[in-house]
């Protein structure tokens, strides 16, 4: 049976989810500060990363984890994948640390996929490289939803009308499921 704990991150109040599955493993759902993160983790081996989205808020964290897990898969669609590795699209450019994850780590996504035991499902409108990850208990939003918050679209990338459709497919998605959004409510 799938765990999921989450820690509260220290920019924007963004969230990382640990999900674990009773075994020494785990893995991530985005990835911000370290210290705390590995405070939960503990001994355990962080095994990927399935990001909800390539802004900075997200994945802040990546770079240290891949010092600490050199083998750690990260798991993005294509236009994240681009993103990754720039500064600008990633936004990271806009704040005190650049982040540039330019790593044979990096595996693409797409529709339909299955990774750790979720549906894969691209979700764009906040940003291009939004994925939300299903299983039958729980749904990963990020952001491109938030319960009681409108979705973000006035940043570089974003598209209103992708934003509405994604929004209404995320509520079909999420019936009978837990949302897990990307930032604390």
């Amino acid at each position: 049976m799938l765990h999921v704990d989450h820690i509260t991150n220290s920019i924007f109040n963004s969230r990382t989810y640990i999900l674990s599955d009773g075994s020494d493993k785990v893995w991530l759902v985005d990835c911000g500060d370290m210290e705390t993160l590995m405070s939960v983790v503990g001994s355990r081996k962080v095994e990927g990363v399935l990001l909800t989205h390539a802004h900075f808020d997200h994945i802040y964290g990546l770079p240290s984890l891949l010092e600490r897990f050199p083998d750690v898969a990260i798991y993005t669609n294509e236009w994240g994948k681009a993103a990754l590795a720039d500064a600008k699209l990633n936004m990271s450019l806009y704040h005190d640390s650049p982040v540039r994850v330019d790593s044979p780590n990096v595996r693409v996504l797409k529709e339909g996929d299955m990774v750790f035991g979720f549906d894969v499902y691209e979700t764009p409108g906040h940003n291009p490289s939004c994925l939300c990850y299903a299983n039958g208990e729980v749904i990963f939003t990020g952001d491109a939803y938030i319960p009681g918050c409108k979705v973000v679209t006035n940043l570089p990338h974003c598209d209103k009308t992708l934003a509405r459709s994604s929004v209404e497919r995320i509520l079909r998605l999420a019936e009978g499921k837990t949302v897990m959004p990307g930032h604390e409510v």
